[in-house]
């Protein structure tokens, strides 16, 4: 699987090569100064210029970010989108922090807000042109009575991803490396997800793999801990993926 991964990777560097426009965008977006400190604190760890440039987002893109939390992406990527685009920023309304949202809805008017029960999570058929999940995809398999979050049909998810990406539109993921097993077992223990589990997971519903990116990989990162113990906590080791709806 790892050797497949970069072969199809190699094949679509192409596709996502930034041109010096995207480049300068995305350290312009990363610059802003509407962004918080509380934002500003989390780049050393995220790299978001970078993730940005991989992204690919264009002027005027409709984006959906899965499990937004606070927006720190949704904000970079409605500056790239710029005036003409639209970030929707999703999340569980359990999870919504409405307090911090309407100080940045105020300065970011292109970006709608989506609190919404876990299981209505759901987007229109051909309402975007990429889905952002940034250490989310995991939560997919994730069920918590305590935090009300059910247990979700992943394939049905994915499937609902795949009506609303529209053709040769792109999903972006980022998520902390876990072990091979049981994804419901490895999220409920530690929060992480196996690469492979993503693939196989992105590939049964239709998408391709047409990219990745090693600029989060760490070779320290203890797999067996949870993403939240202070030893690891910021420094995981992380997967970086786009996958495409074919056009056809």
């Amino acid at each position: 699987m790892r050797h497949m991964i970069k072969a199809v990777a190699l094949a679509g560097l192409a596709l996502t090569q930034a041109g010096p426009a995207l480049a300068d965008k995305a350290d312009d977006a990363v610059a802003s100064r509407d962004r918080t400190e509380g934002d500003r604190k989390l780049d050393e760890s995220r790299h978001p210029a970078e993730v940005l440039r991989f992204t690919g987002v264009k002027p005027g893109d409709v984006i959906a970010d899965f499990m937004a939390g606070g927006g720190y992406y949704s904000a970079l990527l409605a500056d790239l989108a710029g005036p003409n685009g639209t970030v929707y920023a999703i999340n569980p309304v359990r999870f919504h922090p409405a307090r911090e949202w309407a100080e940045r809805s105020k300065l970011y008017p292109t970006i709608r807000t989506m609190p919404v029960p876990p299981e209505a999570m759901q987007l229109a058929p051909g309402s975007v042109d990429m889905i952002f999940a940034h250490l989310t995809f995991h939560d997919l398999y994730w069920e918590s009575e305590q935090y009300a979050f059910p247990r979700l049909d992943v394939p049905s998810v994915l499937a609902n991803w795949y009506a609303a990406v529209r053709p040769g539109g792109h999903v972006v993921i980022i998520d902390h490396v876990g072990p091979a097993g049981d994804p419901r077992e490895v999220t409920d223990k530690l929060h992480r997800i196996a690469p492979e589990t993503v693939v196989s997971a992105m590939q049964a519903a239709g998408f391709v793999l047409v990219d990745q990116s090693d600029m989060l990989r760490r070779s320290t990162d203890d797999l067996s801990r949870n993403v939240f113990d202070d030893a690891v906590r910021g420094k995981t080791d992380r997967i970086v993926m786009k996958f495409q709806r074919p056009i056809a």
